[in-house]
């Protein structure tokens, strides 16, 4: 196995770590145990390094996968699997610890889902769908978007009182929506779904 896969599978490694910090644990669990009680005190920022690690290792795959010509079949196939999966699982995490509305979990998750069923439509019928610009910017503005929600609106708080981390994944949820029509847009006619 070459290093941009290694890269690509510690990332997917790391996002039940990232779960296992962001997760409240209750009060009995924590009187029991030190490490909960260190999860509970010190999870979020725990969790915060992990996903913007997670993050960055997404752009070093990618990098050194092209650097050093090792594009592989898995690589194209775990690559975009580990960014669905960790942007999925913070969403979740979020929603879970009241930090976001489930609408905007499900309107993103949604849209990964229905492209992943028109690539597979595509690989059934022998094509390959690539990464259009706009998914690459989508991406980039749901790990802003999911990083100032998790920082709790640090360091806006100090200049205004405005939700700017809300505003910002409500920026990322428009940019999902907009990339998951040009992405259905551009590929129908290739794939002729109607037929």
């Amino acid at each position: 196995m070459n290093l941009a896969n290694k890269i690509t599978i510690v990332r997917i490694l790391m996002i039940p770590l990232f779960m296992l910090a962001l997760q409240k644990y209750p009060a009995w669990l924590a009187d029991q145990s030190s490490f909960f009680t260190f999860l509970n005190q010190y999870g979020l920022y725990i969790g915060i390094s992990l996903f913007v690690i997670a993050s960055v290792t997404d752009k070093l795959d990618g990098y050194v996968a092209r650097k050093y010509n090792q594009i592989t079949n898995f690589g194209k196939l775990m690559d975009p699997l580990a960014d669905k999966l960790l942007v999925s699982a913070a969403l979740i995490m979020m929603v879970q610890n009241d930090m976001i509305p489930s609408w905007i979990a499900i309107v993103i998750i949604g849209r990964e889902v229905m492209v992943s069923g028109l690539r597979i439509l595509a690989a059934a019928k022998g094509l390959a769908l690539a990464a259009d610009k706009h998914g690459k910017i989508k991406l980039v503005m749901q790990v802003v978007a999911i990083t100032a929600v998790l920082l709790d609106n640090f360091p806006f708080a100090f200049l205004t009182k405005l939700p700017i981390d809300l505003y910002i994944m409500l920026f990322a949820v428009a940019i999902t929506i907009y990339s998951g029509y040009k992405y259905m847009k551009n590929n129908y006619l290739q794939l002729q779904l109607d037929q």
